[in-house]
Protein backbone atom coordinates (compact mmCIF):
# COMPACT_ATOMS: atom_id res chain seq x y z
CA UNK A 1 0.00 0.00 0.00
CA UNK A 2 2.67 2.59 1.22
CA UNK A 3 4.26 2.63 -2.48
CA UNK A 4 0.70 2.61 -4.13
CA UNK A 5 0.22 6.06 -1.80
CA UNK A 6 3.61 7.78 -3.07
CA UNK A 7 3.20 6.65 -6.51
CA UNK A 8 -0.70 8.20 -6.74
CA UNK A 9 0.75 11.25 -4.70
CA UNK A 10 3.63 12.04 -6.68
CA UNK A 11 1.08 12.27 -9.54
CA UNK A 12 -1.11 14.33 -7.88
CA UNK A 13 1.54 16.34 -6.62
CA UNK A 14 3.48 17.09 -9.95
CA UNK A 15 -0.01 18.65 -10.81
CA UNK A 16 -0.77 20.84 -7.75
CA UNK A 17 1.90 22.62 -6.55
CA UNK A 18 -0.21 23.00 -3.21
CA UNK A 19 0.17 19.54 -2.57
CA UNK A 20 3.26 19.06 0.56
CA UNK A 21 4.17 15.95 1.90
CA UNK A 22 5.89 15.91 5.58
CA UNK A 23 7.57 12.84 7.02
CA UNK A 24 8.91 12.44 10.39
CA UNK A 25 12.16 11.14 9.65
CA UNK A 26 11.59 8.22 8.26
CA UNK A 27 10.38 6.31 4.90
CA UNK A 28 13.34 7.89 2.56
CA UNK A 29 13.62 4.54 0.27
CA UNK A 30 9.99 4.46 0.09
CA UNK A 31 9.62 8.63 -0.63
CA UNK A 32 12.09 8.97 -2.98
CA UNK A 33 10.41 8.74 -5.85
CA UNK A 34 8.27 11.68 -4.19
CA UNK A 35 11.25 14.32 -3.55
CA UNK A 36 13.20 13.83 -6.40
CA UNK A 37 9.95 14.38 -8.46
CA UNK A 38 9.01 17.54 -6.33
CA UNK A 39 11.70 18.34 -4.01
CA UNK A 40 10.01 21.80 -3.24
CA UNK A 41 6.72 20.20 -1.88
CA UNK A 42 8.51 17.99 0.66
CA UNK A 43 9.79 18.59 4.08
CA UNK A 44 11.73 16.38 6.54
CA UNK A 45 10.43 17.79 10.22
CA UNK A 46 12.80 15.04 12.41
CA UNK A 47 11.86 12.90 14.73
CA UNK A 48 9.25 15.32 16.12
CA UNK A 49 5.63 14.28 15.04
CA UNK A 50 4.17 17.57 16.99
CA UNK A 51 5.97 20.00 15.07
CA UNK A 52 5.33 18.18 11.86
CA UNK A 53 1.77 18.80 12.45
CA UNK A 54 1.92 22.21 13.86
CA UNK A 55 4.15 23.11 10.55
CA UNK A 56 1.12 21.43 8.46
CA UNK A 57 -1.49 23.30 10.09
CA UNK A 58 0.18 26.38 9.51
CA UNK A 59 0.93 25.16 5.95
CA UNK A 60 -2.34 24.38 5.54
CA UNK A 61 -3.71 27.88 6.61
CA UNK A 62 -1.82 29.54 4.55
CA UNK A 63 -3.60 27.57 1.05
CA UNK A 64 -1.02 24.44 1.01
CA UNK A 65 -2.70 20.64 1.30
CA UNK A 66 -0.40 18.85 3.55
CA UNK A 67 -0.01 15.32 4.16
CA UNK A 68 1.91 14.03 6.99
CA UNK A 69 3.47 10.77 6.81
CA UNK A 70 5.00 8.32 9.76
CA UNK A 71 4.46 5.18 11.19
CA UNK A 72 1.81 3.32 13.74
CA UNK A 73 1.36 5.54 16.41
CA UNK A 74 3.80 8.59 16.28
CA UNK A 75 1.61 10.49 13.78
CA UNK A 76 -2.05 9.95 15.49
CA UNK A 77 -1.10 9.25 19.27
CA UNK A 78 1.97 11.30 20.22
CA UNK A 79 1.01 14.19 18.68
CA UNK A 80 -2.93 13.93 19.23
CA UNK A 81 -3.19 17.14 20.98
CA UNK A 82 -1.84 19.44 17.78
CA UNK A 83 -4.22 17.13 15.37
CA UNK A 84 -6.86 18.43 17.29
CA UNK A 85 -6.27 21.96 18.57
CA UNK A 86 -4.34 22.67 15.38
CA UNK A 87 -5.59 21.08 12.76
CA UNK A 88 -9.37 19.61 13.21
CA UNK A 89 -10.76 22.22 15.51
CA UNK A 90 -9.37 24.61 12.06
CA UNK A 91 -10.81 22.24 9.54
CA UNK A 92 -6.83 23.09 8.13
CA UNK A 93 -6.39 20.64 4.96
CA UNK A 94 -4.28 18.49 6.35
CA UNK A 95 -4.18 14.31 5.56
CA UNK A 96 -2.38 12.51 8.30
CA UNK A 97 -0.95 8.85 7.08
CA UNK A 98 -0.32 6.37 9.50
CA UNK A 99 1.84 3.96 7.28
CA UNK A 100 1.64 0.26 9.44
CA UNK A 101 -2.05 0.24 10.69
CA UNK A 102 -2.76 -2.61 13.71
CA UNK A 103 0.41 -5.53 13.74
CA UNK A 104 2.39 -4.59 11.04
CA UNK A 105 5.18 -3.62 13.24
CA UNK A 106 4.84 -6.61 15.43
CA UNK A 107 7.98 -7.53 16.63
CA UNK A 108 8.64 -4.07 17.41
CA UNK A 109 6.19 -4.71 20.11
CA UNK A 110 3.25 -2.94 21.12
CA UNK A 111 4.58 0.79 20.95
CA UNK A 112 4.84 0.46 17.68
CA UNK A 113 1.14 -1.79 17.48
CA UNK A 114 -1.64 0.75 16.08
CA UNK A 115 -4.70 -0.76 17.46
CA UNK A 116 -6.69 2.44 18.93
CA UNK A 117 -5.71 4.90 16.56
CA UNK A 118 -9.21 4.67 14.39
CA UNK A 119 -11.41 4.84 17.94
CA UNK A 120 -9.37 7.98 18.68
CA UNK A 121 -9.38 9.50 15.37
CA UNK A 122 -13.10 8.74 14.53
CA UNK A 123 -13.81 10.71 18.03
CA UNK A 124 -12.21 13.99 16.48
CA UNK A 125 -15.51 16.20 15.19
CA UNK A 126 -15.20 16.73 11.31
CA UNK A 127 -11.97 13.89 10.65
CA UNK A 128 -12.63 11.93 8.05
CA UNK A 129 -11.10 8.25 8.27
CA UNK A 130 -10.01 6.36 5.59
CA UNK A 131 -8.98 2.30 6.05
CA UNK A 132 -8.24 1.01 2.10
CA UNK A 133 -7.98 -2.61 1.92
CA UNK A 134 -6.00 -3.29 -1.06
CA UNK A 135 -4.14 -1.69 -3.60
CA UNK A 136 -6.60 -0.27 -5.69
CA UNK A 137 -8.68 1.26 -2.09
CA UNK A 138 -5.48 2.88 -1.19
CA UNK A 139 -5.02 5.05 -4.47
CA UNK A 140 -8.18 5.74 -4.48
CA UNK A 141 -8.19 7.03 -1.20
CA UNK A 142 -5.28 9.04 -1.85
CA UNK A 143 -6.58 10.62 -5.10
CA UNK A 144 -10.18 11.39 -2.59
CA UNK A 145 -8.17 12.83 0.52
CA UNK A 146 -6.37 15.07 -2.23
CA UNK A 147 -9.46 16.38 -3.48
CA UNK A 148 -11.12 16.64 -0.21
CA UNK A 149 -10.78 19.79 1.70
CA UNK A 150 -10.22 19.29 5.74
CA UNK A 151 -8.62 17.21 8.05
CA UNK A 152 -8.49 12.96 7.73
CA UNK A 153 -6.59 10.20 8.48
CA UNK A 154 -5.46 7.67 6.19
CA UNK A 155 -4.15 4.40 7.63
CA UNK A 156 -2.40 1.96 5.32
CA UNK A 157 -0.83 -1.41 5.81
CA UNK A 158 2.94 -1.42 4.50
CA UNK A 159 3.08 -3.77 1.54
CA UNK A 160 2.24 -7.01 0.20
CA UNK A 161 -1.48 -7.01 0.24
CA UNK A 162 -3.60 -8.75 -1.86
CA UNK A 163 -5.59 -6.99 -5.03
CA UNK A 164 -9.25 -6.97 -4.35
CA UNK A 165 -10.74 -4.86 -7.05
CA UNK A 166 -9.97 -4.56 -10.73
CA UNK A 167 -11.44 -1.39 -10.34
CA UNK A 168 -13.66 0.40 -8.49
CA UNK A 169 -16.32 2.93 -10.31
CA UNK A 170 -17.48 6.09 -9.08
CA UNK A 171 -15.32 5.58 -5.46
CA UNK A 172 -16.73 8.18 -2.75
CA UNK A 173 -15.53 9.13 0.85
CA UNK A 174 -18.41 7.34 2.96
CA UNK A 175 -19.62 4.57 0.85
CA UNK A 176 -18.89 0.44 1.21
CA UNK A 177 -18.17 -1.24 -1.72
CA UNK A 178 -19.64 -4.78 -1.94
CA UNK A 179 -16.96 -7.74 -2.69
CA UNK A 180 -19.57 -10.86 -2.65
CA UNK A 181 -22.98 -11.23 -2.87
CA UNK A 182 -24.50 -13.80 -0.05
CA UNK A 183 -27.28 -15.33 2.60
CA UNK A 184 -27.78 -15.07 6.03
CA UNK A 185 -24.18 -14.34 6.75
CA UNK A 186 -22.62 -10.51 5.76
CA UNK A 187 -18.94 -9.68 6.78
CA UNK A 188 -18.13 -6.51 7.04
CA UNK A 189 -14.60 -5.36 6.59
CA UNK A 190 -11.81 -2.40 7.13
CA UNK A 191 -8.49 -2.12 6.24
CA UNK A 192 -5.65 -4.74 5.43
CA UNK A 193 -7.48 -7.61 7.83
CA UNK A 194 -8.96 -8.24 4.49
CA UNK A 195 -6.96 -10.58 3.19
CA UNK A 196 -8.47 -12.58 6.34
CA UNK A 197 -11.20 -12.23 5.67
CA UNK A 198 -11.14 -13.29 1.53
CA UNK A 199 -9.53 -16.80 3.09
CA UNK A 200 -12.15 -16.86 5.97
CA UNK A 201 -14.55 -16.81 3.03
CA UNK A 202 -13.49 -19.36 1.77
CA UNK A 203 -12.92 -21.44 4.46
CA UNK A 204 -17.01 -20.93 4.65
CA UNK A 205 -17.83 -21.30 1.77
CA UNK A 206 -16.35 -25.07 2.03
CA UNK A 207 -18.34 -25.76 5.03
CA UNK A 208 -21.49 -24.67 3.10
CA UNK A 209 -21.90 -20.98 4.05
CA UNK A 210 -21.77 -18.15 1.67
CA UNK A 211 -21.54 -14.75 3.31
CA UNK A 212 -21.89 -11.43 1.54
CA UNK A 213 -18.89 -9.18 2.05
CA UNK A 214 -18.39 -5.58 1.90
CA UNK A 215 -15.51 -3.28 2.23
CA UNK A 216 -15.63 0.05 4.52
CA UNK A 217 -12.16 2.36 3.01
CA UNK A 218 -14.33 4.90 5.06
CA UNK A 219 -14.72 4.56 8.79
CA UNK A 220 -16.17 8.24 8.90
CA UNK A 221 -18.03 9.14 7.79
CA UNK A 222 -19.98 5.43 7.95
CA UNK A 223 -22.12 4.10 5.29
CA UNK A 224 -25.06 4.13 7.08
CA UNK A 225 -27.09 3.10 4.10
CA UNK A 226 -25.47 -0.24 3.73
CA UNK A 227 -25.22 -1.10 7.36
CA UNK A 228 -29.31 -0.07 7.54
CA UNK A 229 -30.12 -2.47 4.39
CA UNK A 230 -28.36 -5.37 5.64
CA UNK A 231 -29.16 -5.18 9.49
CA UNK A 232 -32.71 -5.58 8.08
CA UNK A 233 -31.82 -8.44 5.35
CA UNK A 234 -29.24 -10.42 6.85
CA UNK A 235 -29.28 -12.87 10.39
CA UNK A 236 -25.68 -12.41 11.06
CA UNK A 237 -23.46 -9.17 10.63
CA UNK A 238 -19.95 -9.38 11.60
CA UNK A 239 -16.92 -6.88 11.52
CA UNK A 240 -13.89 -7.18 11.05
CA UNK A 241 -10.72 -4.88 12.06
CA UNK A 242 -7.34 -5.09 12.84
CA UNK A 243 -8.03 -2.43 16.00
CA UNK A 244 -9.58 -2.98 19.27
CA UNK A 245 -13.09 -3.53 19.14
CA UNK A 246 -13.88 -0.78 21.57
CA UNK A 247 -14.45 2.43 19.89
CA UNK A 248 -13.38 1.27 16.31
CA UNK A 249 -15.25 0.25 12.99
CA UNK A 250 -17.50 -2.80 14.75
CA UNK A 251 -18.42 -0.28 17.80
CA UNK A 252 -19.51 2.34 14.81
CA UNK A 253 -21.51 -0.14 12.91
CA UNK A 254 -22.87 -1.30 16.88
CA UNK A 255 -23.80 2.39 16.62
CA UNK A 256 -25.95 2.82 13.45
CA UNK A 257 -27.62 -0.22 14.25
CA UNK A 258 -28.68 0.59 18.30
CA UNK A 259 -30.53 3.50 16.52
CA UNK A 260 -32.43 1.17 14.08
CA UNK A 261 -36.26 0.81 15.15
CA UNK A 262 -36.34 -2.22 13.14
CA UNK A 263 -33.47 -4.72 12.70
CA UNK A 264 -33.06 -8.52 11.98
CA UNK A 265 -29.18 -9.11 12.40
CA UNK A 266 -27.17 -9.61 15.38
CA UNK A 267 -23.75 -8.45 15.63
CA UNK A 268 -20.58 -9.92 16.02
CA UNK A 269 -17.51 -7.73 16.37
CA UNK A 270 -14.00 -9.75 15.67
CA UNK A 271 -10.81 -7.57 16.82
CA UNK A 272 -8.17 -6.85 19.64
CA UNK A 273 -10.51 -8.00 22.82
CA UNK A 274 -10.22 -4.59 24.44
CA UNK A 275 -6.35 -5.50 25.37
CA UNK A 276 -2.71 -3.93 24.63
CA UNK A 277 -1.14 -6.70 22.14
CA UNK A 278 1.79 -7.56 24.39
CA UNK A 279 2.97 -10.49 22.33
CA UNK A 280 5.38 -10.19 19.91
CA UNK A 281 5.75 -11.53 16.85
CA UNK A 282 5.07 -10.96 13.06
CA UNK A 283 1.72 -9.61 11.57
CA UNK A 284 0.69 -12.96 10.84
CA UNK A 285 1.90 -14.46 13.90
CA UNK A 286 -0.13 -11.80 16.06
CA UNK A 287 -3.50 -11.75 14.19
CA UNK A 288 -3.37 -15.87 14.93
CA UNK A 289 -2.48 -15.26 18.58
CA UNK A 290 -5.53 -12.50 19.22
CA UNK A 291 -8.10 -14.33 16.75
CA UNK A 292 -7.91 -12.55 13.85
CA UNK A 293 -6.21 -14.60 11.48
CA UNK A 294 -8.61 -16.65 8.55
CA UNK A 295 -9.18 -19.84 10.43
CA UNK A 296 -10.46 -18.07 14.13
CA UNK A 297 -12.75 -15.73 11.93
CA UNK A 298 -14.57 -18.66 10.56
CA UNK A 299 -14.61 -20.35 13.50
CA UNK A 300 -16.21 -17.33 15.46
CA UNK A 301 -18.67 -17.16 12.83
CA UNK A 302 -20.29 -20.56 12.31
CA UNK A 303 -19.99 -20.80 16.23
CA UNK A 304 -22.73 -18.09 16.11
CA UNK A 305 -24.67 -19.48 13.32
CA UNK A 306 -24.63 -22.85 15.09
CA UNK A 307 -25.51 -21.42 18.29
Amino acid sequence: MRDTFVRTLVQLAKADKKIELITGDLGFGVLKPYYETVPDQFTNAGIAEQNMTSVAAGMALEGKNVFTYSIGNFPTLRCLEQIRNDCAYHHANVKIVCLGGGFVYGSLGMSHHATEDIAIMRSLPDVVVMAPADLVEAEECTKALAAYSGTAYLRLGRGGEKRIHDKIDDFQIGKAIKVKEGKKVVIFSTGAIFEEVQESYDILQQNGYSPAVYTFPTVKPLDMNVIQKCAKEFDLIVTCEEHNIVGGFGSAVAEVMAEMREKKAFLLRIGLNDEYSVKVGNQKYLRTQYGMDAKSIAEKIQEIINE
